[in-house]
């Protein structure tokens, strides 16, 4: 399994340990992934997602699934989560 979040494409980051005597040893910075599962109003389904405790914080700031990936960038997104996308852009013009 992949440690990359699914909605925004964080994954790990390499950076060094640095110890009081700045001996520097190489080390990863892996995100907070949380595995959840996330409703769309639209479609009237949930969705089992792995990502990133951040992404997490911003679905809900901006009104759940439906609201996210709305403004969420395709590139940014995994391959199942650009299909829930799409799924939800044909709901959306169906309805509208």
């Amino acid at each position: 399994m992949a440690r990359r979040c699914e909605l925004t494409g964080k994954g790990p980051m390499s950076g060094n340990n640095v110890s009081h005597a700045k001996n520097r040893t190489r080390r990863r910075f892996l995100p907070n992934l949380v595995d959840v599962t996330v409703a769309s109003d639209v479609l009237g389904r949930s969705f089992k997602l792995r990502i990133s405790a951040s992404a997490l914080r911003t679905v809900d700031h901006r009104g759940g699934l439906d609201g996210f990936m709305a403004k969420a960038k395709d590139s940014e997104l995994s391959a199942k989560a650009l299909k829930i996308k799409n799924d939800i852009a044909e709901a959306q013009a169906a309805t509208a």
